[in-house]
């Protein structure tokens, strides 16, 4: 569902047509990030096709000392840093979350020959050449190894791999969350989902309620609230800080990094946990910082976010203080500079990042706007790229 106006039935996007985003140079962005939702539902039956096929690849290679790595570079190792938590819990194993461009370079500090692994790579274009890297890697370095490669690219190289052997698995995401902007938005969250669709293949149809529930918050989030970040944008702050904890603090690194992509670097943007904030980086807070506070919605966890939001507050200087919650509090309505609720049905807290994120990834759209920068092309000197370029790949004698 896009925004539509009423009269003329021209498509808007955050109160833009077409022609103003082309004109913007946000046309990708902004359409990526607003299709989310409906991607969301195909991904589901992505998995839903595939059901037999990923439980025959589980049945065959969980075992109770099976080790797990959720790998990626950027924005693709980000989603094993939200979810490897709760998927350690879930399923009562060894859950890591390595970066491909650690295991590339460390990897006599990762590779554990004789321990049965799967790698679960996460890529959107599949052609990074630390992704393609570590596959080989572990393929050639791991004795019981198989991989599960969740890809938004049927071309790239890591679907290629996938494809070859029995004892891996590719699964692809929908063709059109392989996104054609400069920063992945809809691939994360589809290869974020089907993780935790894939590793809890048995409870299908109970997840699609939580699924459900966060596809029509998303679609109200993106129609009615992009205006509450703009007000942020507004403030005009040359720093930003992402706080979070738990699997929130995984998804305050992608949210970040989407401000500081999008912003061409021009917005200092840094993210910590709750507790770690007062160790050091509340050094940062100066009178042009806004700092952006993902609340959990765990009633303990949420102890510990009201101590620091009230700190912040009552802290002297001119920064700002936004909390974004996805159940309603009263309290916050008097301790910070903006409150955004969701006011969110109950779900799994893992479930809430689907809508904590969007809210992320609008601001940095915003921001990028605001600073007169292309958010499809923010470095168009070629500095930084869409796909890592200039990359070696050494080869590795254990």
């Amino acid at each position: 569902m896009m925004t539509l106006t009423d009269a003329g039935g021209i498509k808007m996007f955050f109160g833009m047509d077409n022609e103003k985003l082309k004109e913007l140079g946000a046309t990708y962005t902004a359409t990526e990030i607003r299709q989310q939702p409906k991607l969301w539902g195909e991904t589901y039956n992505i998995i839903k096709e595939n059901e037999e096929k990923i439980k025959n690849f589980l049945s065959r290679r969980l075992k109770d000392n099976t080790r797990i790595i959720l790998t990626g570079a950027g924005t693709s190792d980000y989603v094993g840093d939200t979810i490897y938590l709760y998927l350690a819990k879930k399923l009562n194993l060894r859950v890591e979350a390595i970066a491909t461009t650690d295991l590339v370079s460390n990897p006599y500090e990762f590779i554990e020959e004789n321990v049965p692994t799967i790698l679960v790579s996460y890529a959107r274009s599949g052609n990074s050449p630390e992704s393609v890297g570590a596959f080989d890697l572990f393929k050639e370095n791991v004795k019981d190894i198989s991989q599960l490669v969740i890809t938004c690219n049927s071309e790239g190289e890591l679907a290629k791999k996938a494809s070859i052997s029995d004892s891996d698995l590719c699964i692809l995401m929908p063709e059109d969350s392989n996104d054609k902007s400069f920063a992945m938005t809809s691939s994360f969250s589809c290869m974020l989902l089907a993780s935790l669709l894939i590793f809890d293949i048995d409870n299908l149809e109970e997840n699609k309620k939580y699924l459900d529930t966060v596809i029509n918050q998303g679609n109200s989030i993106l129609d009615n609230n992009w205006k509450d970040i703009k007000e942020l944008v507004d403030l005009d702050a040359s720093r930003v800080v992402y706080l979070g904890s738990g699997i929130l603090k995984g998804l305050c690194q992608e949210m970040a990094l989407k401000n500081l992509e999008l912003t061409s670097g021009k917005v200092i943007t840094v993210c910590e946990s709750v507790l770690g904030f007062r160790h050091g980086p509340k050094s940062i807070i100066n009178d042009d910082t806004l700092v952006i506070f993902m609340n959990s919605n765990n009633k303990y966890t949420n102890l510990y976010d009201m101590d620091l939001i009230r700190e912040i507050n009552g802290d002297t200087g001119n920064h700002k203080l936004a909390v974004i919650s996805y159940e309603k509090n009263e309290e916050l309505n008097s301790v910070c500079d903006k409150y955004i609720e969701i006011d969110g049905q109950a779900i799994p807290e893992v479930y809430t990042v689907f809508n904590y994120m969007l809210f992320g990834q609008m601001f940095g759209l915003f921001n990028s706007l605001k600073l007169g920068i292309s958010p499809d092309n923010p470095r168009p000197d070629g500095t930084v790229n869409r796909v890592v370029q200039g990359v070696i790949i050494h080869e590795y004698n254990n």
